[in-house]
């Protein structure tokens, strides 16, 4: 899943990025509401993590503007205050859900997968394809009940795959959705991320190249 990280404290946003990364997420990160606002503008997000009071264009702002305008990306609010009004405020703007400043890693993380099973056709916990299992909450993968030791892109890249149900993913899709807005469109990351998934996954082959198109599992 791809997110944005809405946060003008600059540590907290990028010590909250690196976390998201570790869990095979795609993660960019804007620093005011300024910014913030021309991501959402080009790129498309399962999930915006938005601190409330960012300079330049505040939160509420970002999230009255998202909501007029109908647009799909799940909102998860962070705020210094907890209190009820402040919750009931920012729900009423938009907002999917409220997190109060400072908040456990964990529950964030949980938070975020559970707006984004909301932001598209829901999908089980628990992905199977071709002999692979795909424990989405784990993060963990098997084939015919062998443990694949994936790395964080090939576990997101197997991910999409398999979440597209034997549909062709192009590369540009998987760019987008497992990379992030800094990867160089021209790159052959997603050749060589996949090179390395196919030999992880083993014989009989199951990832099937599409040329002109992309991958299909």
């Amino acid at each position: 899943m791809r997110i944005l990280v809405a946060e003008d404290e600059r540590f907290l946003a990028d010590l909250v990025a690196e976390g998201l990364r570790e869990q095979a997420m795609a993660v960019d990160v804007a620093y005011d509401g300024a910014a913030a606002l021309e991501r959402l503008a080009v790129n498309e997000y399962h999930v915006l993590v938005l601190d409330r009071d960012l300079p330049l264009v505040h939160g509420d702002e970002i999230c009255r503007e998202l909501s007029q305008r109908g647009d799909q990306v799940r909102i998860l609010m962070l705020t210094a205050s907890g209190a009820v009004h402040e919750r009931v405020s920012g729900l009423n703007l938009g907002a999917d859900d409220y997190l109060a400043k400072p908040f456990a890693f964990d529950e964030l993380v949980a938070r975020i997968r559970a707006l984004a099973r909301r932001a598209g056709p829901p999908l089980p916990p628990v992905l199977e394809c071709a002999g692979i299992t795909l424990d989405t909450a784990r993060r963990q993968a098997h084939r015919d009940g062998r443990y694949l030791p994936l790395s964080r892109k090939e576990y997101a890249v197997l991910e999409v795959l398999m979440q597209a149900r034997g549909s062709v993913v192009s590369t540009e899709e998987l760019l987008e959705r497992a990379w992030d807005e800094h990867t160089d469109p021209f790159t052959t990351v997603v050749k060589v991320t996949m090179s390395k998934l196919r030999a992880k996954l083993g014989d009989p082959p199951v990832i099937a190249t599409v040329p002109g198109s992309g991958y299909r599992l």
